[in-house]
C-alpha cells in the first residue's frame, strides 16, 4: 500500500476485522503511524482495538502495539488516565526517549502518579504498596535515560520527587562535577522537599555521598549535619581537622565553626563544643606560648574559662610529659571553643561596629527637638530609635548628652530607656554586668533604685547576652527568684528567655513557670514569651501546660504572652506542629487564634509551604477578629522570607483591603520577608501605604519600608532619598498623628541601624534560617501591644562586614577589590545643620517651584564655597578652627563636603574601589567582591562577606593587624573604676579612643 497520500484510515480499520493475524498486525502497525492525523476516525474503532489488546491468543508484541495505539487515541481525546494505563500495557514499545508531545505529557503524568503513590505509601509507612511495577519500570527507564544523556540535574529532580534515593545517589556519583551536583541537591532539598522527615532522609544520603568522596567538602557536610541535629558528627569532623598536622586543615575547621555559628543555633553549638575531646596529656600552661601573637589568647581565654580551669586542675600531675602535637591541638581547641561558644565572632563584630560606626547624631537631635515633652510615646520612640541606631556599637553619646531629658522618663518609659543600653552594648560580654551595675537590683539592700530601671536593666542584660547567656543565666535566675515586684519579674523573665534562647533548660523553665503562676498580668506576659524563647523549636510537651494555663487565666496579657510562647516552641517543626496549630486556630478565644497564626508562621518559617500560605490567606479574609486577620497576613512574611520576590505579589490585593488591620499586616509581611533586600516591587507596594488614611497603617508601612531599605543609599535607588525626606517631614510636622510620628522615628532608627553597618538577615549565607533573627522579628512584631518588645529587632541585625582572619584569629591588614562604582554602596551623606532646621519643609513643598530658584541657590552656594576656600588658604588652618567652637567647625566641614561635590563630578567616577580588611560589604555588593591576584592572603573558602579565614602565603613575614583596640579594652579601666556612674565610664571609653574618626560627635 502506498503511503504517499492517505485520505482516510477506513481501509486499515476494516482490516482489523479480518481473521488473519498478519492483516491485523499490518493494520495496527500502519494505524500507529497515522494516528496523529486520523485519531478522530480511529477513535470510533477503539473497542475493537481494545479487544485485540485483551486477546490472549494474540502475539505479545501485537498486543503491546494495540495498547500503544489506544493510548495515543485516548491522549488526543484528553483522557490522560486511560492513556497512561494503556501506555503501561505497551511495555517497551512506549519509548521514553521519543521527542513528542505525547511522550512528554505521559511521562509527566507517570512521574506525578508515581510520586504521589510513593509519598502516600511513605506517609502510611507501607513501603512499596500499591505501585504498579509497570509504572515503576517506566520511571526507572526515564531516570536511566537522563543519567545516560548527562542530564543529571533533571534525573536528581525526578529521583527526589519520586523518592528514589538509590537513583539520586547514582545520578550524583555519575555526574561530571560531584561537588557542584551535591550543592545543587542541597538547595533543591531545602526549596522543594516539603515534608521535613523526607528532607532529612535526603540530607542523610547526601552526607553519606559526601563522606565517600576522595576530598570531602567538610563545610557542606557540617551544614547538613547541623540540619539533621547530629552534633557528634560535626564534633568528630572538627576534631579530625584540628588534630591534622596541616595548618590549612585547622583553618578549615575554624571556618566551619564560624559558618555554624552564623546559623545561631546555641544549643547545638554548645553540644558540639562539649563533645570535642580534651588533649590527651593535659598541657594547658605550656600550650599558650605556641601562639604567635602574645595577646591572641586574650579573647580565647575568656571564651572557655571553665575549660582552662579543668585542664589546669588535671594537668598539675602530668605537666612534664608534653607531646608537641597534643600541645598544638590544645591551642587549636581553645580557639575553636571560643568560636563555637560565639565569643570570638561576637568580640570581632563588636570591634567592627565600634570602629566603623557612622551614625548621624544630628538626625537624633532633630527628632529630639521636634518631639514635644508632653508626648510620651514619641519620647520613648526617640529612645528606641537611638538604641537601634547604635545597636552593638557601644556608643551612648546621645544618652550622655541628654541625661536631664532622659531623666524625665517615668514608669515603663524608664524601663525602656534602661533596657536600650542593652541594645547599644549588645555583645559586650566582658563588661555587660559592670556597665549595667548602677541600674541592677542591689541584692539585699532593699531595692535602692526604681523598680522600672531595675527591671529594664535585667532585660538589658538579656539583650547584651542574647543567645549567648552562659555567663549571666545564673545571675538572672537569682534576680527572678529574689523579687516579688512584677516589673522586675517582667524584666528578669525577658532577660532569662533571651540569654537561654533555645537551650530548653528545665530548671530555668520551672523558675519562669513560678513567675507565671503568680497570675500577675505584667509578669505573666513576659513569662509566657520567655518560656517560648527558652523552648524555641523543641515542640516539647510543655506546650500543653502552657495552653491549659492560657485557658484558665483571666488576664488578656498573660494569654497573649503564652499564645506567642506556644508558637515559638513549634518553630521550624513544619507538619509536626499541625495538630497544635489546628487546636489553636479553632479556639473560641481570638487571642489563642492569634497565637495560632504565629504558630503557622514559625512552624513553616522560610519554607514557602503552599499549605501554610493557603491557611493563612484563608484566615486573613475570614476570621471575625481584626487581630487575627492582621496577624495572619503578617505571618505570610515569615513563611515566605526564603523567596522574598513572591511576597509583594501574594499580598498585593490584601494591601488594598478595606480593612486597615489587613493593610497593616500586608505592610509588615513585606517588611519582614524582604528585609534588607531593597526589592523594587516591595518598595512600590509600600509607597502608597506610607500615606494611607489610617495612622497605624502609615506607622507599619514606614517601619516596613525602613526594614526593606536598610543599608541602601540614593545611588542604588533614588526612592531611598525620597523616603528619608518623607520621614523628616513627618517627624517635624506639628499636626502629624502620634502613631505615624512614632513609626517615622522608629524607621529613622532602623534605616541607620548599628551605626549604618548592619542589615536584617533571616537566612545565613548557606541558606539556613538564622534562628535568633527569625525569633527576634516574631517577638518584635508583637510591639503592637507592648512597646518594650521593639528591642527584639536587634536580634535580627547582622553586620554587613567582610572580616578576614588569620590562623591566630586576628584581623590582618590586606586589600581586596569591589568591582562596582563606589557611590553605589557608600554610606549615606551626613546631614548638615541647615537641612534639619525649618528649611527641611522645602523639599516637600517646593516640588512645583521652578528650576531657576534651585539653580540660583546652587550658584550662591558654589560662590560661598569658593570664597571660604580662598579664605581658608589665606588664613592659617589653626586660626579658622580656633575662631569657631569645635561643634560648628565640624558641621562646617560637612557642609563643605556636600558643597564641594560638583567639583569632584568633573572627573569620571572609578569603576571599582579598593577595600581594606575589615570592610563594610553590603548584601547587594557581595557579587562584586574579588580577591587580588597577587594578594598575600587567600581565603579558605571564597566568600564575599562574613568571617573568612585566610591562608597566609608568606608566613615568615611580619603581619600588620587591623582591629587591635577594642571597645571593651578601652572601656575596662573606666567601668572598673566607676561603678556608680555608668554614663561617665562610657564617656571616658569613647573619648579616650582616638582611632575611629567620629566626625558627627559633639562634646559639650
Amino acid at each position: 500500500m502506498a503511503t504517499t497520500m492517505v485520505s482516510s484510515a477506513g481501509g486499515l480499520l476494516a482490516m482489523l476485522n479480518e481473521s488473519h493475524p498478519l492483516l491485523k498486525q499490518h493494520a495496527l502497525y500502519n494505524l500507529n503511524n497515522l494516528v496523529d492525523q486520523f485519531w478522530p476516525e480511529i477513535s470510533t474503532s477503539v473497542p475493537i482495538i481494545e479487544s485485540l489488546y485483551e486477546d490472549d491468543e494474540f502475539d505479545l508484541h501485537q498486543r503491546q502495539l494495540a495498547a500503544l495505539l489506544v493510548s495515543k487515541v485516548f491522549y488526543y481525546l484528553g483522557e490522560l488516565n486511560d492513556s497512561l494505563s494503556y501506555a503501561l500495557g505497551a511495555g517497551s514499545l512506549f519509548d521514553v526517549s521519543e521527542d513528542s508531545d505525547y511522550v512528554h505529557t505521559l511521562l509527566a503524568k507517570a512521574i506525578d502518579e508515581y510520586a504521589s503513590l510513593k509519598s502516600k505509601a511513605a506517609e502510611s509507612n507501607a513501603e512499596g504498596a500499591d505501585v504498579d511495577p509497570r509504572l515503576e519500570a517506566i520511571v526507572e527507564r526515564l531516570l536511566d535515560k537522563c543519567i545516560m544523556d548527562g542530564k543529571y540535574q533533571q534525573a536528581m529532580g525526578i529521583a527526589i520527587e519520586c523518592r528514589r534515593l538509590d537513583k539520586l545517589e547514582e545520578a550524583i556519583m555519575k555526574s561530571d562535577n560531584v561537588q557542584g551536583t551535591l550543592s545543587y541537591c542541597i538547595n533543591v532539598s531545602h526549596s522543594y522537599v516539603n515534608r521535613r522527615e523526607y528532607r532529612q532522609e535526603v540530607l542523610q544520603l547526601l552526607v553519606k555521598v559526601y563522606q565517600k568522596l576522595p576530598s570531602p567538602d567538610y563545610l557542606s557536610i557540617c551544614q547538613c549535619l547541623m540540619f539533621l541535629d547530629e552534633p557528634e558528627g560535626v564534633a568528630s569532623i572538627l576534631e579530625k581537622l584540628l588534630r591534622s598536622g596541616n595548618k590549612d586543615e585547622a583553618l578549615l575547621a575554624f571556618q566551619i565553626a564560624f559558618d555554624l555559628v552564623e546559623n545561631e543555633h546555641q544549643a547545638f553549638l554548645l553540644n558540639v563544643r562539649d563533645r570535642l575531646s580534651p588533649p590527651k596529656s593535659q598541657v594547658s600552661e605550656p600550650a599558650l606560648p605556641k601562639s604567635t601573637a602574645p595577646d591572641s589568647s586574650q579573647n580565647e581565654n575568656s571564651s572557655a574559662p571553665e575549660d582552662v580551669q579543668m585542664t589546669e586542675g588535671t594537668s598539675s600531675s602530668t605537666v612534664h610529659e608534653i607531646d608537641p602535637s597534643e600541645a598544638v591541638y590544645a591551642e587549636r581547641l581553645t580557639k575553636i571553643k571560643g568560636i563555637l561558644s560565639g565569643e570570638t565572632s561576637i568580640q570581632l563584630t563588636l570591634q567592627f561596629l565600634y570602629s566603623h560606626n557612622k551614625s548621624d547624631l544630628l538626625i537624633l537631635k532633630t527628632i529630639k527637638q521636634s518631639v514635644e515633652m508632653r508626648n510620651s510615646v514619641c519620647h520613648s520612640a526617640t529612645i528606641y530609635a537611638n538604641a537601634i541606631m547604635h545597636a552593638g556599637t557601644t556608643v551612648d553619646t546621645f544618652l550622655r548628652e541628654n541625661l536631664d531629658w532622659l531623666s524625665r522618663a517615668t514608669n515603663w518609659a524608664k524601663f525602656s530607656a534602661t533596657a536600650g543600653l542593652g541594645v547599644i552594648h549588645r555583645g559586650h560580654l566582658q563588661q555587660g554586668r559592670s556597665l549595667m551595675a548602677p541600674y541592677l537590683p542591689q541584692g539585699g539592700a532593699g531595692g535602692g533604685g526604681s523598680p522600672y530601671s531595675e527591671g529594664g536593666a535585667l532585660y538589658a542584660l538579656g539583650l547584651i547576652h542574647a543567645n549567648h547567656g552562659e555567663g549571666i543565666k545564673q545571675f538572672l535566675r537569682e534576680s527572678l527568684r529574689s523579687t516579688s515586684v512584677e516589673v522586675i519579674q517582667h524584666g528578669a523573665c525577658l532577660g532569662l528567655g533571651l540569654a537561654a534562647l533555645g537551650t530548653a533548660d528545665e530548671d530555668i523553665f520551672d523558675d519562669i513557670k513560678s513567675a507565671l503562676y503568680t497570675d500577675s498580668a505584667v509578669a505573666g506576659e513576659a513569662a509566657g514569651i520567655s518560656m517560648g524563647l527558652l523552648m524555641v523549636g523543641t515542640a516539647s510537651e510543655k506546650t500543653s501546660e502552657m495552653l491549659a494555663y492560657a485557658h484558665d487565666t483571666q488576664h488578656e496579657k498573660i494569654i497573649r504572652g503564652l499564645a506567642l510562647g506556644i508558637a515559638l516552641t513549634v518553630y521550624g517543626r513544619e507538619e509536626e506542629a499541625d495538630t497544635l496549630i489546628e487546636q489553636m486556630t479553632r479556639d473560641q478565644d481570638p487571642i489563642l487564634r492569634y497565637g495560632g497564626m504565629y504558630a503557622l508562621a514559625l512552624a513553616y518559617s522560610g519554607t514557602a509551604n503552599n499549605k501554610a500560605i493557603r491557611q493563612l490567606l484563608h484566615f486573613a479574609v475570614s476570621d471575625v477578629s481584626d487581630d487575627v486577620r492582621r496577624t495572619a497576613v503578617l505571618a505570610l512574611g515569615f513563611v515566605l522570607y526564603s523567596e522574598p520576590e513572591q511576597t509583594p505579589r501574594i499580598v498585593s490585593l490584601l494591601s488594598e483591603s478595606y480593612n486597615p488591620h489587613v493593610r497593616y499586616g500586608a505592610a509588615l509581611a513585606v517588611g519582614i520577608s524582604c528585609a534588607g533586600t531593597g526589592l523594587s516591587e516591595a518598595i512600590s507596594l509600600l509607597e502608597p501605604l506610607t500615606s494611607d488614611v489610617v495612622d497605624f497603617v502609615r506607622q507599619g508601612a514606614l517601619i516596613a519600608m525602613a526594614m526593606v531599605m536598610v543599608q541602601m543609599n540614593e545611588a542604588s535607588d533614588s526612592r531611598v532619598g525620597t523616603f528619608r525626606r518623607q520621614l523628616e517631614k513627618i517627624i517635624l510636622d506639628k499636626h502629624e498623628d502620634t502613631m505615624s510620628k512614632m513609626g517615622a522615628i522608629l524607621a529613622s532608627g532602623i534605616l541607620d541601624a548599628g551605626g549604618r553597618n548592619v542589615t536584617i538577615r533571616l537566612l545565613s549565607k548557606t541558606k539556613h534560617d538564622k534562628i535568633t533573627a527569625v525569633v527576634g522579628l516574631a517577638v518584635f512584631s508583637q510591639f503592637w501591644y507592648w512597646y518594650p518588645l521593639i528591642y527584639f529587632i536587634s536580634l535580627a541585625f547582622s553586620p554587613t562586614a567582610f572580616i578576614g582572619l588569620n590562623y591566630d584569629l586576628k584581623v590582618p591588614k590586606f586589600e581586596f577589590v569591589s568591582n562596582a562604582k563606589p557611590s553605589l554602596f557608600e554610606y549615606p551623606k551626613p546631614t548638615t545643620v541647615p537641612t534639619t532646621t525649618s528649611a527641611v519643609k522645602l523639599p516637600a513643598a517646593v516640588l512645583s517651584t521652578s528650576v531657576k530658584a534651585k539653580a540660583r541657590a546652587k550658584k550662591e552656594a558654589d560662590q560661598k564655597a569658593t570664597a571660604e576656600k580662598a579664605a581658608g588658604a589665606e588664613s592659617s588652618p589653626a586660626s579658622t578652627s580656633a575662631g569657631k567652637g569645635k561643634a560648628p567647625s565640624e558641621k562646617d566641614g560637612d557642609a563643605m563636603q556636600v558643597d564641594g561635590q560638583p567639583e569632584k563630578k568633573a572627573e569620571p567616577e572609578p569603576s571599582h574601589e579598593i577595600l581594606t580588611n575589615p570592610a563594610r560589604v553590603v548584601p547587594t555588593q557581595e557579587k562584586f567582591i574579588k580577591f587580588m591576584e597577587d594578594s598575600r592572603y587567600v581565603p579558605v573558602k571564597s566568600a564575599p562577606s562574613g568571617f573568612v579565614l585566610l591562608r597566609d602565603l608568606q608566613p615568615n613575614e611580619p603581619e600588620v593587624l587591623s582591629l587591635t583596640d577594642t571597645p571593651s579594652s578601652a572601656a575596662s579601666p573606666a567601668s572598673g573604676s566607676t561603678t556608680g556612674q555608668q554614663s561617665s565610664a562610657s564617656a571616658m571609653a569613647v573619648d579616650e579612643e582616638p582611632q575611629p574618626p567620629q566626625p558627627f560627635e559633639y562634646t559639650s
